[in-house]
């Protein structure tokens, strides 16, 4: 599937919030990327899109707040090689007062093929208390115009 790009923005909801390479030292012994990088990828990506919508490290430090992963599924589809260029997009699935759940999909950039397909669930925390905390009003708001549509197993 090919996605249309538009500023920056795939599709309805979706952005663009890594590419990079696969470098020698990303590979374990058999060749192929290890799984460790996919995770670290996917972390970078899950900052970009984060930014999009309000969460900075700014709001996070200001607004003593934090973001803790509760869930965490990677569905791996095709090994990635040094040397292959790749792409992340994310989504959000839900945005609710206390939770997101978004999606990123990682591609191979050259042959648009998914790579590897990781799907996150997330809680809003007062870093003080250290308890689950509604997120603002601004942010539920950017986060609703960021959902897309995903079919998981696809």
């Amino acid at each position: 599937m090919n996605a249309s790009i538009e500023s920056g923005r795939i599709e309805t909801g979706w952005l663009e919030t890594y590419r990079g390479v696969v470098y020698p030292w990303h590979c374990d012994h058999m060749g192929h990327m290890n799984v460790m990088w996919y995770v670290g990828k996917f972390d970078e990506a899950t900052w970009n899109l984060f930014s999009d919508i309000g969460i900075t490290p700014a709001y996070l430090r200001e607004q003593e707040r934090a973001m803790a992963a509760v869930q965490q599924n990677i569905t791996y589809k095709r090994e990635l090689l040094s040397g292959d260029v790749v792409a992340v997009r994310s989504g959000l699935l839900e945005m609710r007062d206390k939770v997101v759940k978004f999606v990123h999909e990682m591609r191979h950039a050259r042959t648009d093929e998914v790579s590897a397909v990781c799907v996150i669930t997330g809680v809003h925390m007062d870093s003080k208390a250290r308890k689950s905390t509604a997120f603002p009003a601004d942010i539920i708001a950017r986060g609703t115009q960021r959902l897309c549509g995903y079919e998981i197993d696809r």
